[in-house]
């Protein structure tokens, strides 16, 4: 089941004496920040929402008070908190576009059915996104390729690949 709130990103450390904090994005759109009235935190198993203000999109990071911090010492309590949006709020996807926390934990399947594994990962190095899976061999590195991998359903958990290109294009911890 897919979670309802997607990560955006983590505050790392207060940003000056006004309560501001500067956040590490986990978003491919840092400036959707600037759009945000508010995003939430997770206590225990809650999630809540809680205001956003002051929001700006540096080359380092995004920086902004939350909660309607005023002093440093607030700020500073909030290092290390996970900000997340709701789906009703999340980017909207193109066709063929999937969100990555959506893909961990697939199970990736060959075109007969056969299971090979689950994602662990997914590496972003430049051209193309490359899924990690941990198969009962070992890691393999899959480019996620439309000819290598025909179908991705993350609805019901499921990536389905052409066994037949699987030689030429994975790279696998126990060859």
């Amino acid at each position: 089941m897919l979670s309802e709130y997607l990560l955006i990103g983590e505050v790392l450390r207060p940003q000056g004496i006004k309560g501001q904090v500067k956040v590490r994005p986990y978003t491919d759109d840092p400036d959707r920040f600037l759009d945000l009235e508010s995003v939430y935190v997770k206590a225990g198993e809650q999630y809540r929402a809680v205001p956003v203000d002051d929001v700006s999109v540096r080359d380092d990071g995004v920086y902004l008070r939350l909660n309607g911090a005023l002093d440093r010492d607030t700020a500073e309590k909030q290092r290390g908190t996970a900000l997340y949006v709701d789906r009703a709020h999340a980017r909207l996807l193109q066709e063929n576009e999937t969100f990555i926390c959506d893909l961990i934990g697939c199970r990736v399947l060959d075109s007969r059915g056969t299971e090979l594994g689950k994602v662990t990962d997914v590496l972003q190095p430049g051209g193309n996104d490359v899924y990690v899976i941990k198969t009962p061999k070992g890691e393999m590195l899959l480019p996620a390729l439309k000819h290598v991998i025909p179908t991705v359903d993350t609805v019901n958990g499921m990536i389905v690949v052409d066994e037949a290109r699987l030689p030429e294009v994975a790279v696998c911890s126990w060859e």
